[in-house]
């Protein structure tokens, strides 16, 4: 088997088993702390500083990627998150809001070492030139990685309604642990690993595209994380009285089809681009076409229109539309940059990525205390043509650049 292939095969299954955790461990907090009294605007504030320190995370990461090796930065991460899970296994007078935030501060470190490893070290097993494997490589791992991440959120649910918060906690934590065994041994050491030391201020980008990029990425994300990461959730158990093998359970089958339909992406526009990746305008047109969604679903539920098929059939919709303006901007990233600094350039992008989903984060729990699921979703549309507009400054894709 082809080095790089396998390299692959080896990255990707370490960032599938973290990715359930990272699921299941979300759930399992916003589930958990709703139960015991915490008000929706409290449960987002839980996870304040696991949005800060994924922030910070990515923009120290891809510096420490580039001199120490992904592979190293992607273990350090994995064990972070087995002491995070470990930390929630204390009693209940102990899971005080502080506490809480510091164990979610690891687990923010954590998951973002270990997303930007992966994303980044496909740049480097991919051969100059291969454009079209490149994109449909990161597709496949953050498609894949989108709906193993559903599937942790059915099964943090699943396992707090069957042993409760800290049997499902222990059970992840070993779980992750043995998979962190099993990766180290598996990969070569200094994967992506600059030659030259790069000094902290190149953590910076000074690409115009890639600045442009990460802006429109910070609404991108910011709009879905506004109503999905705490007002959705929330709405379903409190106003629709579902259980919590239900939430969890809608929650992971709409990851898992966003998931699939991102690593479908390249088989979806490949005809349009002919044989080349998707540039600025495909993330344009795809933005626009999203602002439609939650304003539809909003304009829906304030017109006292079946809650549950409104919910069902725009979060469908969205998610298809959303996969593929994710999809893109993750090609577009890696195709803006070059093998050297690509480290750097991925922790530029998901920095701002994690400053999106930090203020989508806070800003789901506060709406949804004030105005409702309804005034979520019309964030979320200006957040979404926020992004669109930004998109404006994108440029098309070079060969030499995706080189």
């Amino acid at each position: 088997m082809d080095q790089g292939l396998r390299n692959y095969m080896v990255v990707t299954g370490g960032y599938w088993a973290f990715t359930i955790t990272d699921g299941a461990i979300r759930m399992l907090v916003v589930l958990y702390f709703h139960l015991l009294g915490y008000s929706p605007f409290e449960v987002a504030m839980l996870f304040l500083f696991y949005e800060f320190f994924v922030i910070v995370t990515n923009l120290v990461g891809g510096w420490l990627g580039a001199r120490i090796g992904l592979n190293l930065t992607m273990h350090i991460g994995m064990g972070l998150q087995v002491l995070a899970l470990s930390a929630l296994t204390v009693p209940d007078p102990w899971l005080s809001v502080p506490y809480v935030m510091l164990a979610q501060a690891l687990s923010g470190i954590a998951k973002d070492l270990n997303k930007m490893s992966p994303k980044a070290s496909v740049k480097t097993m991919v051969s100059d030139g291969g454009e079209s494997k490149l994109f449909k490589w990161v597709a496949v791992l953050t498609g894949s990685k989108n709906a193993l991440k559903g599937g942790g959120y059915f099964i943090g649910a699943a396992l707090l309604e069957l042993i409760g918060f800290r049997g499902a906690l222990a059970i992840l934590a070993v779980m992750l642990l043995l998979v962190l065994i099993v990766t180290a041994f598996l990969l070569p050491s200094g994967l992506g690993k600059m030659k030259s030391k790069p000094k902290f201020s190149q953590v910076f980008s000074r690409i115009a595209a890639i600045n442009w990029l990460s802006a429109a990425r910070f609404f991108l994300f910011g709009s879905r994380d506004v109503w999905f990461v705490v007002g959705l959730p929330v709405f379903l158990y409190e106003v629709l009285g579902w259980t919590f093998t239900q939430v969890g359970g809608f929650l992971a089958l709409w990851i898992i089809g966003y998931g699939i339909v991102q690593a479908s992406v390249p088989k979806l526009v490949r005809r349009t681009h002919h044989g080349r990746g998707p540039g600025g305008s495909t993330a344009r047109l795809w933005a626009f076409l999203l602002a439609l969604f939650p304003a539809a679903i909003a304009i829906g539920l304030q017109s006292g229109w079946p809650a549950d098929q409104v919910l069902v059939i725009g979060l469908i919709l969205f998610g298809i539309v959303f996969a593929i303006n994710s999809a893109v901007h993750s090609y577009l990233i890696l195709a803006y940059s070059d093998h050297e600094k690509v480290a750097m350039n991925v922790g530029f992008y998901y920095m701002a990525n994690a400053g999106g989903r930090l203020i989508g984060t806070i800003l789901s729990g506060l709406i949804y205390q004030l105005y409702g699921l309804a005034g979520c979703l019309w964030w979320s549309a200006g957040f979404v043509l926020l992004a669109a507009v930004l998109s404006f400054g994108l440029p098309e894709v070079k060969k030499k650049a995706a080189a």
